[in-house]
């Protein structure tokens, strides 16, 4: 089985931890990253774009000309698309853009995330986030100490006030809660920090 240090938050190894080969062994699959990281992104899309139809812009009740005998092509409103300040032709409506993906392919790509930050040894096990006030400094220091010093992905299994309060004003450092993570989250980060509680739990429901 694969293996990974557990660390305290000073960034000394406490023990080391087996990591199951379903989770971690695995081949990374491009095509589940890829459709995984489609829909995340689908979902974040408000959708709130709108253009006037004909009915909506304002003006044009008169018809500006009759409507035989000018030689002029017929028209019945100055708000036609056609015009000038008139509207638009099948523009953007508002959308929901997103969409499901099957439970089977999320958990196959938080798989697949997983592996590939294990295999790029930018997976790091803290034992636990025992911080005793909320300092952003103190947890910065400790994320210095781990060796993470580029954008880095916080799981914690458990809410922890002083760790919310410690990580949200690190740039580049985001908190989520283990049942939370998305293969997205894992992937637009350089490193992945994780409790062993956390992973522990986070392995069980991939197996």
């Amino acid at each position: 089985m694969a293996t990974v240090d557990v660390k305290n938050l000073a960034g000394e190894t406490v023990r080391q931890l087996e990591l199951p080969n379903a989770v971690f062994a695995v081949k990374p699959n491009k095509s589940l990253l890829w459709a995984a990281v489609r829909q995340y992104l689908a979902s974040q899309r408000r959708g709130t774009h709108k253009t006037k139809s004909r009915g909506e812009v304002s003006g044009g009740g008169k018809k500006p000309w009759r409507q035989k005998g000018t030689g002029r092509a017929r028209v019945g409103s100055t708000r036609s698309s056609l015009w000038r300040h008139g509207s638009i032709a099948h523009g953007p409506k508002p959308r929901d853009y997103s969409y499901a993906l099957p439970k089977k392919m999320l958990r196959g790509a938080l798989r697949s995330a997983l592996a590939a930050k294990f295999l790029d040894k930018k997976l790091t096990v803290v034992e636990q986030f025992d911080l005793n006030e909320p300092k952003t400094k103190a947890f910065a220091g400790a994320l210095h100490n781990l060796g993470l010093e580029k954008t880095v992905l916080v799981v914690s299994d458990q809410t922890n006030r002083y760790l919310n309060f410690s990580s949200r004003n690190i740039e580049g450092c985001d908190l989520v809660r283990h049942h939370e993570i998305h293969p997205y989250h894992v992937l637009s980060h350089d490193g992945l920090l994780i409790s062993e509680s956390a992973l522990t739990r986070l392995q069980e429901s991939l197996r």
